[in-house]
């Protein structure tokens, strides 16, 4: 419990302040976030009527987990695995950063097989195997990124209940048929010039996800192209400071 409060200390990661632990009762006890979860802010706020995410903050929220997940990559040696990412342990603060919860829940016990609607974060390898790897964790990222470009959630069943269709391959067999556009989610088709980072924002997704887990990048360079596209975007609007802090957080 240690080691899992103390890897806890990075500003994307929602560190652990105290736990209980017992025969009969474990309690962990981490930092109120206000924002809620990603999954709350990104698919309920359509329910609410409340503004959706714009463009600039998806891509901030993607570049804060990606760093809380290389952070958490990089501790213990490069032995510590996230295990079970998804947008409901996304959680985002008051300045919408993006923060990862749950981290050493997979260590600590034995977590159910996830329910069907959400084995769609899970890499293949992961449904056979059972065993979480830090490429798992990069595909779940991946999946991650295209739940909020898309803003549809990583499972869906269209037309029946019986019919669940995977996201990344959902997004794969539209980009094959080249309608890129039908992938993006109509909010952020309201933005105006954000088309070309969209695109690029698809395609380190893409990377993510691809089936071979050693074809998939490392989060220090999934954490460098995305920062390539926030300042692509931002450009001069982007404070100098930030720049900088963006660069040094680049590998």
């Amino acid at each position: 419990m240690e080691i899992v409060g103390r890897v806890g200390q990075h500003q994307n990661v929602v560190p652990l302040r105290a736990y209980y632990y017992s025969k009969d009762e474990k309690l962990l006890v981490y930092d109120y976030i206000p924002s809620g979860s990603l999954a709350v802010v990104l698919h309920g706020n359509k329910a609410t009527g409340k503004a959706p995410l714009d463009w600039e903050t998806r891509v901030k929220i993607s570049l804060g987990v990606a760093r809380g997940i290389a952070h958490l990559h990089a501790e213990g040696g490069g032995k510590f695995i996230h295990g079970n990412l998804k947008s409901s342990n996304i959680l985002l603060s008051q300045n919408l950063d993006g923060c990862v919860s749950e981290f050493g829940l997979a260590q600590l016990m034995t977590i159910p097989p996830a329910p069907a609607r959400l084995v769609g974060y899970r890499a293949p390898e992961v449904l056979e195997t059972k065993k979480p790897t830090q490429k798992s964790d990069v595909y779940s990222f991946g999946v991650l990124v295209l739940e909020m470009l898309t803003g549809k959630a990583p499972l869906r069943s269209p037309g029946r209940e019986d019919s669940i269709e995977h996201l990344p391959r959902w997004v794969q067999s539209v980009v094959r048929e080249e309608w890129t556009a039908e992938v993006f989610d109509v909010d952020l088709l309201r933005h105006p010039n954000i088309e070309d980072e969209m695109v690029q924002m698809l395609q380190v997704a893409m990377a993510c996800v691809a089936a071979p887990p050693d074809q998939r990048p490392k989060m220090d360079e999934v954490i460098r192209r995305i920062v390539e596209i926030r300042n692509s975007y931002s450009g001069s609007r982007t404070p100098p400071e930030e720049k900088q802090k963006d660069e040094s957080a680049a590998p």
